[in-house]
């Protein structure tokens, strides 16, 4: 390729991700096609040419022009193309072996905190692509496996809300108090490389606690500095732990050599100077402090002014401040109630220092001496040098004293610069032996009054500008942990509507805050949750808030319709059909609302044609299979039923209404115990609904197994006390199973609950005749005749037989 063909390539991918971004999908793919005809053996040519289809949903040509690069796994992109299309084609394991060809491509890739407004990275990192192969092994069949790639890409990216429905859709046991957690509150987190970008991890499952340092783990986080990641740890000096040790640094040579010239990187900067090596200072400073001494750190005093010459002699000498120190060791220990050593003198910024009382030899160097290459024993200098920062301290100090005058006394320092800066030495009378020993090294005692207030200028200026740093990164911390708590908190709801229990996401969504709640997200799943219980005012009004909120939604209307069924009103459902229909003629969602609006006007035929309709635009919806079923059982056509409801639990494994309408229709062909089978099967994927359990008795009670339908119909009723169709099977079975008294019971709490149902006086009449109370069974009777004119014959030959003491028929 030529040079000139190699920019005009490089422009024709410029192009296209300008396109594309630009939802230009045409134009896009124009270029792609240019850009494939000008290097046609390129797999990059190839990805976008097949992405430009893809984005235009003509999967065959993206599968077509993907699968050469993408089905050997030789390019990422090519093979993330190639496996979308085999998900829309229906090719499921081309799409899982492809990805896995190219697993050394994309395992361990993080990109979800590279994207910004500015910035993105075109490929697909760990997550998208576990996500994709969950997809792929879901809609082959093999839950197993899309639950395994459902869980490694939250571990990855907790963010990833489809890996969390998606296990939720595949009926997955979770501890969703365990998921949506950060490194920091779960106390560790997957060991999963952070190549693609050094994200810090996020989840989930138990795992041991951390037993070292994060500065010393691959996945440690560069941007975070925390005081449990210290990156000046030295205990492991290499090539791994050097590049965590002072960022920014221009000469790292200089943190063990010994050259000067070196070392002048470190000079205390200026107001025109870089900030960056000022936070490691003050970074190593602080840490150091903690370590040695157990107190808070000490403040550093503010420089009067910038020095020049005079820092780059002595900048290097950073650590001289324990030179100091111990220099001053005989005389602690000899007087100890010196104020120049003692733990109550306080800096410029008001903080106490920081105290020694002995200072070990034996003891190891400090890590300041090993970070800049000097030995504890260094403490000579330059007698121009130690002249020159003396007179420095001396101008210092004099404008201090101008300022505000020093009245030391024991125990604290009126002073705001103290002894250390401001060379002030008439706090206390001074010991003769320290006199001896000034006359022998004066330049020793210069350096000692004047040094460690350089070293104190020094660490300034880095502890005001790195406190802000520290602070951003806690901040972003607490908002990455505050966004995961929200999530948590919504997560918990939605997996208790999957796992149908009612109860719990009813209660996890009305307590969560007022902005969250009233969001129309919220507020389906809150129509879902009553839909499910069988609470379908609740239900109309959970949906007729979102509608209100959002006119135009079109999800989870299916299920708002199906409410309005339930509830016969025509007048909404009718609108909410014409309002779907304007809004998108081709929704699934739109004809599943016609075909229940004409199921409730007993128009059946042309409500199975609207459920056709609502299959034809999308073949794998399988709510329309079930509606489609029942709309069938209602015109006998049993066969075509089975064979709906057969394809929503093959689309479905867990559409419990696809069993329970397999159970219904065997039972209204006879076959009682596939009916049973399949009512179990329901149960068992949706425990918390009372009719299944109904089904089930009744099923049972027609093969003669009047306990078991008994106990059915009990489990019915305390999941659902206010069922009156369980409770009126249940007191009819005790009356079959002649207890009375037990049965006399229900059909009292029954009769409060139902007073204008004659069915119920019907069957509390038989109940008063089996007690042997005929005035009560007449009254009983009367009372049903009077609500049900039609069922005359039928109760007065129940009256007629209230004399006569033959045994109790078994059937009704």
């Amino acid at each position: 390729m030529s040079p000139s063909q190699g920019i005009a390539a490089t422009q024709l991918h410029q192009l296209i991700y300008y396109h594309l971004d630009n939802d230009l999908l045409d134009t896009a793919n124009f270029l792609a096609g240019r850009l494939h005809a000008l290097e046609p053996r390129s797999g990059d040519s190839a990805h976008l040419l097949a992405l430009t289809y893809y984005r235009q949903s003509r999967y065959k040509a993206a599968y077509d022009y993907s699968q050469k690069h993408g089905s050997t796994g030789k390019h990422l992109g090519c093979a993330y193309i190639f496996a979308q299309s085999c998900l829309r084609l229906g090719r499921n394991t081309e799409g899982c072996t492809a990805l896995e060809k190219a697993k050394s491509f994309w395992v361990g890739r993080l990109n979800w905190k590279k994207h910004s407004e500015t910035t993105r990275r075109h490929l697909p990192d760990a997550p998208a692509v576990y996500t994709l192969m969950a997809k792929l092994w879901q809609a082959h069949g093999d839950a197993r496996k899309a639950g395994d790639c459902y869980i490694e890409a939250h571990k990855a990216n907790p963010f990833v809300w489809e890996a969390f429905e998606g296990l939720c859709k595949i009926g997955a046991d979770l501890k969703v108090e365990n998921m949506f957690r950060g490194a920091q509150e779960g106390g560790s987190s997957a060991p999963t490389s952070t190549a693609g970008g050094g994200v810090p991890e996020i989840y989930t499952d138990d795992a041991p606690l951390q037993t070292q340092p994060l500065a010393l783990q691959h996945n440690f986080n560069q941007q975070v500095l925390t005081p449990s990641a210290d990156p000046f740890n030295t205990s492991r000096i290499g090539a791994e732990g050097a590049q965590f040790m002072l960022p920014n640094a221009k000469g790292k040579s200089s943190m063990f050599g010994t050259s000067r010239q070196q070392a002048s990187d470190w000079d205390t900067p200026t107001a025109n100077g870089s900030l960056a090596e000022d936070d490691v200072a003050m970074g190593e400073t602080m840490v150091q402090d903690e370590d040695a001494f157990g107190g808070p750190p000490a403040a550093p005093s503010r420089r009067a002014r910038p020095v020049a010459q005079s820092e780059v002699l002595e900048r290097p000498r950073h650590p001289s401040a324990r030179t100091h120190l111990a220099g001053s060791e005989a005389a602690v220990v000899e007087d100890p109630m010196r104020p120049s050593l003692g733990g109550q003198k306080r800096t410029v910024s008001g903080q106490t220092s920081v105290s020694i009382s002995v200072v070990d030899s034996g003891a190891p160097p400090r890590r300041s001496n090993r970070l800049f290459g000097q030995a504890t024993t260094t403490t000579r200098t330059t007698r121009s040098a130690a002249d020159t920062i003396s007179s420095l301290a001396n101008k210092v100090d004099r404008t201090v004293r101008t300022a505000k005058p020093a009245t030391g006394a024991k125990g604290r320092t009126a002073s705001t610069v103290g002894r250390v800066v401001s060379g002030n030495r008439k706090v206390m009378p001074q010991d003769p032996a320290d006199k001896e020993r000034e006359k022998r090294a004066p330049s020793r005692n210069s350096e000692k009054s004047s040094v460690p207030g350089v070293t104190s200028v020094v660490l300034q200026k880095p502890s005001t500008h790195a406190l802000p740093q520290i602070t951003d990164a806690q901040a972003e911390e607490q908002a990455m942990s505050s966004l995961l708590d929200s999530f948590r908190q919504l997560a918990v709801g939605s997996y208790a509507v999957a796992r149908f229990d009612l109860a719990k996401a009813i209660q996890t969504f009305r307590t969560v805050p007022t902005s969250t709640r009233d969001t129309p997200w919220v507020l389906a799943q809150l129509g879902k949750a009553f839909y499910e219980a069988a609470d379908y005012r609740n239900a109309e009004e959970s949906f007729a808030r979102l509608l209100k909120m959002q006119p135009t939604r079109v999800d989870d209307m299916e299920i708002y319709s199906t409410v309005l069924w339930h509830l016969k009103k025509e007048s909404t459902l009718a609108f909410l059909c014409h309002s779907l229909r304007d809004q998108d003629f081709h929704a699934p969602q739109a004809w599943c609302a016609v075909g229940n609006a004409f199921s409730l006007s007993r128009e059946h035929d042309q409500a199975i044609s609207a459920f056709k309709r609502a299959v034809q635009v999308n073949e794998k919806f399988a709510y329309a299979w079930a509606l489609m079923g029942h709309e069938y059982i209602t015109n006998e056509e049993f066969e075509a039923a089975l064979s709906a409801f057969r394809k929503a639990v093959a689309i479905d494994r867990r559409n419990y209404g696809g069993w329970y309408g397999l159970g219904k229709s065997y039972e209204r062909m006879g076959k009682l115990e596939e009916a049973e089978r399949h009512y179990r099967i329901a149960s068992t994927i949706n425990p918390s609904n009372a009719t299944l359990l109904v089904c089930i008795g009744v099923v049972l009670e027609r093969l003669r197994n009047r306990k078991a339908a008994l106990a059915n119909y009990t489990k019915a009723l305390e999941i659902q006390p206010s069922s009156a169709l369980a409770r009126f099977k249940k007191a009819r079975v005790l009356m079959h199973m002649r207890l009375y008294d037990q049965a006399l019971e229900e059909l009292g709490v029954l009769r409060d609950q139902a007073p204008d149902e004659a069915n119920v006086w019907f069957l509390l009449g038989k109940c008063w005749k089996g007690l042997g109370e005929k005035s009560e069974a007449l009254r009983a009777l009367t009372t049903a005749l009077n609500l049900d004119v039609k069922a005359a014959p039928f109760i007065k030959e129940a009256m007629e037989a209230l004399d006569e003491d033959d045994e109790e028929s078994e059937e009704d």
